[in-house]
């Protein structure tokens, strides 16, 4: 009988709902299991919980004291085998803005270039 692989979890850090709900229906149309977090600070209480997340998928500007670049530096020195993907509609990251071997998009979304990031993190 063959085994089957689990599926990749990403953890998808978004304020707006909205834009959230889209992010997440992208990642589980690429074949991904996804989990929500609404801030920076939600998004570490989750992975702090959750050892299972294999992907982080945040978005820059978010309320609160932490946004999505200091979220990302976070992840890679507490969780450093999660990858890292940063997206923004306002602001323009630079590769040394961003941790290493974090990838960076601007919105609106292209959707086939993130389902390719994802699978290629998978």
């Amino acid at each position: 009988m063959p085994t089957v692989e689990p599926l990749s979890l990403v953890l998808v850090v978004e304020d707006d709902p909205f834009v959230r709900m889209d992010a997440v229906d992208m990642v589980e149309e690429a074949g991904f299991l996804a989990v929500e977090a609404s801030n920076a600070a939600e998004a570490i209480e989750i992975l702090e919980a959750r050892p299972d997340i294999q992907i982080v998928f945040t978005d820059i500007d978010m309320p609160g004291s932490m946004d999505g670049l200091a979220l990302a530096w976070a992840v890679r020195d507490r969780w450093p085998p999660v990858h890292i993907i940063v997206a923004s509609g306002h602001v323009r990251a630079a590769s040394n803005d961003l941790p290493p071997n974090a990838l960076f998009f601007a919105k609106p979304y292209q959707r086939g270039a993130i389902k390719a990031a994802l699978n290629g993190f998978a």
